[in-house]
């Protein structure tokens, strides 16, 4: 297990200094790592995390002074606080160069007792609120990241939630709902930049026996591939929407004249009535459905229930439609 408390190196060349740095620090509650010189300090503090380095001044090989100004030039050491214990501590020069090595402070020899360990327990009393600073900013850091993600995972959940409100399920399509929206924005757009669009209602021929004959999930298959060549037919500033059932709307937007929607249409039930291979089983068939298309050319006199206006009279084409052989497409004007 590790040792939970504060460690404290002790660097100095001479054993019974080590001996007494030991004796006189027994009792301050950290853990002692001794050195015996400065490469091998330098080792140590690869090692382990310092609360506080007694640094001896006079080593051979290599200073206290040349051994602070490494620990300086290194990242994570350069932090660490290192105390020269010294002989040469009334030296005023010796004490400048200890203090541009890096040194916060100055023990002299012979060391006092109590001067020793008061500093010491006031270094470890630092030590012990920047670790806990330290964790406290770490728990902050680490509550925030989980806050950042809780929101993203709201956000996420919220848009997805509104996508299935306005969307329908099966196709993706929007639903009824977003239909409506964005009808009444296009007949806005419309009045204000005083350009015309079209809005086609589409109901499909012979969906209900394919349902019937191969069952729902080979409806639902044809579904999504209705929606699919739709899609494909139209431009992206248009909307394709799925009514319910095998109903569709499509409001196209920006359209000049009445016959460019209208070839539209006819490209639409063309289409729309090519074979489908849907796989029922393990087994792939092949469908045949066709389309009644219903077109009303929005001109702005609509009024206040434009909305209401266009989709009645471009229902009544969609059911002239069908009552006229059906695989077809009907102009409002002329239903």
């Amino acid at each position: 297990m590790n040792d939970p408390r504060p460690k404290i190196l002790v660097v100095d060349d001479t054993h019974a200094n080590i001996v007494a740095m030991r004796r006189l620090l027994a009792d301050c509650g950290a853990e002692l790592i001794e050195a015996a010189s400065g490469n091998q300090a330098l080792a140590l503090c690869l090692d382990h995390d310092f609360a506080l380095i007694l640094l001896d001044v006079n080593m051979p090989d290599m200073d206290g002074f040349e051994v602070a100004a490494l620990l300086g030039e290194t990242e994570q050491l350069r932090e660490t606080p290192v105390i020269f214990v010294t002989a040469a501590y009334a030296d005023d020069l010796a004490r400048l160069k200890g203090y541009r090595s890096g040194a916060v402070d100055y023990i002299a020899k012979p060391i006092n007792d109590a001067i020793l360990q008061s500093k010491v327990r006031v270094f470890l009393e630092l030590h012990g609120a920047r670790t806990q600073l330290q964790q406290a900013l770490g728990k902050i850091s680490e509550r925030n990241r989980q806050l950042q993600a809780e929101i993203v995972e709201r956000e996420r959940v919220e848009k997805q939630v509104r996508h299935q409100a306005t969307h329908d399920m099966l196709t993706g399509l929007p639903n009824r709902v977003l239909f409506h929206d964005r009808l009444h924005t296009a007949i806005q757009r419309a009045q204000r930049q005083q350009q015309n669009f079209a809005l086609v209602l589409l109901d499909i021929d012979g969906f209900k026996q394919v349902n019937d004959q191969y069952g729902h999930p080979a409806g639902d298959a044809l579904l999504q591939q209705i929606a699919a060549r739709l899609l494909a037919q139209l431009r992206e500033s248009d909307t394709v929407a799925r009514l319910g059932g095998d109903e569709f709307a499509l409001i196209l937007e920006n359209v000049s004249e009445p016959q460019q929607a209208l070839r539209l249409c006819h490209k639409l039930c063309e289409t729309l009535g090519a074979p489908y291979t849907l796989d029922v089983g393990d087994t792939a068939v092949g469908v045949q459905i066709s389309a009644s298309i219903g077109l009303a050319p929005y001109r702005g006199h609509h009024g206040t229930d434009g909305d209401e206006r266009l989709i009645k009279a471009a229902d009544s084409a969609m059911y002239e439609a069908k009552r006229s052989g059906k695989n077809r497409c009907v102009l409002a004007n002329s239903a």
